[in-house]
């Protein structure tokens, strides 16, 4: 698959998750073989006031490359406004977000109540495409609600308007992330545009990423919350896909990963803050443990590194076959 000029090798990629999929994050996904990876969620407004925070999301280095930095908003000349700044980072393409539920970014405008308003919609990829010299691809939802299923419409314009790929999540915004994907609108994406569509949601596994491809007749797939706690998700797509025999990680590599994962957080933010954030990516991590509920309790009490050690000793003693 082809993002404009940019050559995308294997099959799945890192899906952008705000407060989530940070750089450490992606780093690791990128090293067991997410193709290509999308930066956390960023406000173009904030970019253009010189918000730090903002500017920090869109940092990027190359071991995370194919990288795209994200962006939201309401309004096109704001939008093309932020996507030059963001040229200084350095990204591999521009990614507009019409598909974020969040209150905050929805209820502002921005993210999936785009989808409401399909013209605005194609003026902000045609503002942003004309101001870069990059490509500029969008992720989208099937719909804003269950009575406004138009994806298929507002990528055909997103298309027309110059973007380069398409990545629906198959679900609307009332749905968030429970029910089962909608695998049948993200066929019809395919069928309406020739550019390259990715398809989103309940890519879980090996098995579950074919049957993404197979029902949707997708370009390429795209992971979120089965890579929480889990980047070798992607070497088992991989393999998967190419026929070739997978063996998950021990216990002990799952916790050096980890651990290596955590130290990059300390290491690219300040550490009290990485440390606090810890506390979620060391409970996604011990997903599926015997004694997992006692371990994730354990989890919301992280405040240095050796707290996080003695959650991985105590995991290994209570599950010693893994």
């Amino acid at each position: 698959m082809r993002i404009g000029n940019i050559e995308i090798t294997g099959f799945a990629a890192l899906a952008p998750m705000a407060g989530v999929a940070d750089r450490a994050m992606r780093e690791i996904c990128r090293e067991y073989g997410a193709a290509f990876t999308v930066g956390e969620l960023t406000s173009a407004r904030g970019v253009t006031l010189n918000d730090k925070k903002s500017a920090s999301l869109l940092s990027c280095a190359e071991n995370e490359r194919p990288f795209g930095s994200q962006l939201f908003g309401n309004d096109p000349e704001i939008m093309a406004a932020a996507a030059l700044i963001a040229l200084k980072f350095n990204p591999d393409f521009i990614d507009i977000n019409m598909g974020c539920p969040a209150p905050k970014v929805a209820g502002n405008g921005g993210g999936s109540a785009l989808m409401r308003d399909p013209q605005l919609a194609e003026k902000i990829v045609y503002a942003v495409v004309n101001a870069v010299n990059i490509p500029v691809t969008v992720k989208m939802r099937t719909g804003f609600d269950n009575e406004s299923i138009n994806a298929p419409e507002l990528a055909r314009r997103c298309e027309t308007a110059g973007a380069a790929a398409i990545t629906v999540h198959g679900r609307t915004r009332p749905q968030m992330y429970a029910p089962p994907v909608d695998l049948k609108t993200i066929a019809e994406v395919k069928k309406a545009v020739k550019i390259p569509v990715i398809g989103n949601g309940d890519v879980t596994d090996g098995k579950s990423a074919k049957h993404m491809y197979d029902a949707t007749g997708c370009d390429f797939v795209s992971v979120g919350r089965a890579a929480q706690g889990n980047p070798f998700v992607f070497e088992e797509i991989n393999a998967y896909m190419t026929g070739k025999p997978y063996s998950p990680p021990t216990l002990e590599k799952r916790f050096a990963v980890m651990m290596r994962q955590i130290k990059l957080m300390c290491e690219y933010k300040d550490p009290y803050i990485a440390l606090l954030e810890s506390r979620k990516h060391t409970a996604w991590y011990m997903h599926g443990l015997e004694g997992a509920a006692g371990l994730r309790r354990m989890c919301g009490e992280i405040n240095k590194i050796s707290d996080i050690e003695a959650i991985c000793q105590k995991a290994l003693e209570q599950n010693p076959n893994l």
